[in-house]
């Protein structure tokens, strides 16, 4: 049986697969960011709820890659964990001309 990376590795050289998946980059990236933060404070998702002052599922959602936080939550995942939120931009990836 073919292993989930695998797979995942084959249908990136499918360009409607590789357009989807890359679409969803930032939503990955900030789900991981939140699930670090989490733990680096070693909190559990409703501990994290109680001192952000929601409810458990509010942080799995977050945690999910599923919801787009504002910018007053992820202040408060901030506070509650004891780190400071720092957003910057970064320049796109120039695209390379296809080879010939």
């Amino acid at each position: 049986m073919a292993r989930i990376s695998e797979m995942h590795q084959k249908w990136l050289k499918e360009p409607k697969y590789k357009k989807a998946y890359d679409a969803l980059e930032e939503e990955f990236v900030l789900a991981g960011a939140v699930m670090d933060v989490r733990n680096r404070a070693g909190l559990t998702q409703e501990e994290l709820a109680r001192r952000m002052g929601t409810t458990q599922p509010v942080v799995a959602r977050l945690e999910s890659g599923r919801s787009r936080p504002s910018m007053r939550t992820l202040e408060r995942l901030a506070e509650a964990t004891g780190s400071r939120l720092r957003i910057s931009f970064a320049p796109l990836e120039a695209k390379r001309p296809a080879s010939r």
